[in-house]
């Protein structure tokens, strides 16, 4: 069975504002889908609601095939959809070694630590506390987790944000090998996905709320505003 999450024909308004028009498109499972614009394009709302966490005005979300557009947010994770928000993305108050358990029913973050070494001499340092770029570490390996304990779809708003070139490649990789339907959104598409062997990575293009381009990776051409340097 497929467990492909999608939009169609979502509308999403905020007041008198519309930011969505109208936006269909279809994230793969397994696959990774990545949702490309610049701020206020539309690629976060369309995240948040595939998330639940704003409702649509107009359209439907489907996943697996069945409608869960009026299903809220905290039912959507608890049938094994994992989001992380681009702010506040991990407890700020808990330590790292206390984040990385409670997104592991066993309290198990081996797995976390292999895919990100830094975090280990951070474990009794506060959440609230770390760089930009170690919260993304956190706020990920936290998904990571989620996806071992059989999350079937992880979307993350901007996954390496103030992470070093390294440490992002390292951080899409991980991603790529999920076997879940991973949809994440960025501004700009991230170097190396283009020419990468192995599962084609489909790209959505949003501006100003609306589709402008979807295809493969590597169709993206390389002068477009979306298009990795």
């Amino acid at each position: 069975m497929s467990h492909a999450l999608e939009l169609r024909a979502a509308r999403v308004r905020y007041g008198p504002l519309e930011a969505l028009h109208g936006v269909s498109l279809i994230a793969p499972a397994p696959g990774l889908t990545v949702l490309l614009g610049r701020n206020g394009s539309g690629r976060t709302t369309a995240l948040r609601a595939l998330a639940g966490t704003v409702p649509l005005s107009g359209g439907a979300v489907v996943w697996g095939g069945a409608d869960i557009t009026r299903l809220p947010a905290h039912e959507r994770a608890r049938r094994g959809l994992c989001f992380v928000p681009d702010r506040q993305a991990v407890f700020g108050s808990l330590t790292v070694a206390e984040n990385l358990e409670l997104a592991h029913a066993r309290g198990d973050r081996t797995a976390a630590l292999a895919a990100y070494p830094e975090l280990r001499p951070l474990l009794a340092r506060r959440a609230g506390t770390l760089s930009g770029g170690e919260q993304r570490m956190l706020a990920v390996s936290r998904a990571l987790l989620a996806a071992g304990e059989g999350a079937r779809a992880v979307l993350v708003d901007e996954p390496t944000q103030g992470m070093s070139p390294a440490v992002a490649a390292r951080t899409y990789g991980l991603l790529e090998d999920l076997d879940a339907g991973v949809v994440v959104a960025e501004q700009r598409l991230p170097p190396g996905l283009r020419g990468r062997a192995g599962r084609a990575v489909v790209v959505y293009e949003l501006r100003r709320g609306e589709v402008v381009f979807a295809g493969e990776a590597a169709e993206v051409p390389a002068d477009r505003p979306g298009a990795a340097e």
